[in-house]
């Protein structure tokens, strides 16, 4: 196994046929369900599956961490120079044999390249949808078509992204699960995600005539601001994850039987270094770990805060009522799902729910933003009853 290149394209041709074949099913389903439709049409509903297939897809990366699988296949980006562990059947048993309980095993290579096919599935869809904005664009520049209702460098920019998040994940497995790199491939993934929900709700308010909804300027600044406290605590959890700290505290409210536990913060935000080492080469201290856990324990306490208010302020002003009861029902699920992974020893159900919830409040809040824009003091002055709302 130690002979074993870190990189082997032998099976890269192999790998982005799969990709194709995979992603011929949704685009078979797309053109099926809109026959008939309108090409903007047909790109607002492939723009949405995708978006769905992404969230599919970062939640089996989320299982795929969390079952320590992220090394089942040593190389990148085949397992073992071949397309998949059926090719790779003797290393894998080999590997497995020596040490029974992993890194590399048959069920953990097989999670790992289910990953990996996801992911080039993925990417293909968004080659497409790249290629098919600026079909429509040049269409209409001709006099040929409506206009897509969202400039094709949006998904140009998505599609130079998901390739990034392609370079990120070879790193995670040929840097050995290093934390800085495997925290970046799961933000990377919810940078899609806002992306695509970018588009998806420019496309779909423009396939049913709708514009954005009008909202105080505090209350939009509200959102913003409830937007980074959830991205800053997304990317803090996802240290506690690729540390493998959530167990350094497993009481709630208190932590080792104190509301401030020994930390040593200077080990714990150390970014740069190997998993479960210091840059000196020394392991890193459970008080490291303690503080890695318990800066998000307390930081979740201000974006739990910050999500209620918002949803409350949505609530009063009347607007946006699908988004906030989201917000708010996601919101409980971290609450439940942040909790369940402390006292119950970290069952892999709710971590998984808890790293789903995470990328759902991405979703929703860049949902919100795009939905609505802030208005004048002319238009709050003149909207009905008071209230800060203009109806698109």
């Amino acid at each position: 196994m130690d002979a074993q290149p870190l990189y082997d394209l032998a099976p890269i041709a192999r790998l982005m046929l799969l990709g194709v074949l995979i992603a011929l099913g949704p685009l078979a389903w797309v053109g099926l369900r809109n026959r008939g439709s309108s090409p903007v049409r047909r790109l607002q509903a492939l723009t949405v599956l995708t978006l769905f297939l992404t969230f599919d897809l970062v939640l089996f990366g989320a299982f795929t961490r969390l079952t320590d699988s992220g090394l089942g296949c040593p190389d990148w980006p085949g397992c073992y120079g071949s397309a998949s562990p059926v090719g790779a059947h003797t290393e894998i048993s080999a590997a497995q044999q020596a040490m029974p309980t992993g890194p590399v095993t048959h069920g953990k290579a097989w999670v790992e390249m289910i990953h990996r096919y996801l992911a080039t599935g993925v990417g293909v869809l968004i080659i497409v949808l790249t290629v098919s904005a600026w079909v429509q664009h040049r269409k209409a520049r001709h006099g040929g078509g409506e206009p897509p209702p969202i400039s094709p460098w949006w998904p140009t920019f998505t599609l130079f992204w998901v390739c990034l998040q392609g370079a990120f994940g070879a790193l995670t497995v040929t840097m050995k699960l290093f934390p800085a790199i495997v925290t970046l491939h799961l933000i990377g993934g919810l940078v899609l995600l806002a992306l695509l929900c970018v588009q998806a709700v420019r496309q779909t308010q423009g396939a049913q005539g709708k514009a954005p909804v009008l909202i105080s300027a505090g209350l939009r600044w509200g959102l913003v601001m409830t937007g980074v406290l959830v991205a800053l605590q997304v990317v803090l959890g996802g240290w506690v994850s690729t540390n493998y700290a959530v167990l350094a505290c497993t009481t709630f409210p208190t932590c080792q039987g104190s509301w401030w536990p020994a930390m040593d913060f200077g080990q714990g935000f150390q970014i740069w270094r190997a998993l479960g080492l210091l840059q000196d080469g020394s392991h890193i201290s459970f008080a490291g770990l303690t503080a890695i856990h318990y800066v998000h324990r307390l930081m979740a306490y201000v974006v739990l805060a910050a999500l209620g208010l918002v949803c409350w302020r949505l609530r009063q002003a009347g607007v946006l009522p699908v988004q906030a009861r989201w917000l708010a029902g996601l919101a409980l699920l971290q609450l439940a799902t942040g909790l369940s992974n402390v006292v119950l020893d970290w069952p892999l159900l709710a971590a998984v729910l808890h790293t789903g919830g995470a990328a759902a409040l991405v979703v929703v809040l860049t949902w919100a933003l795009v939905s609505s824009r802030a208005a004048s003091a002319l238009q709050e002055f003149s909207a009905p009853s008071g209230a800060s709302r203009v109806s698109a």
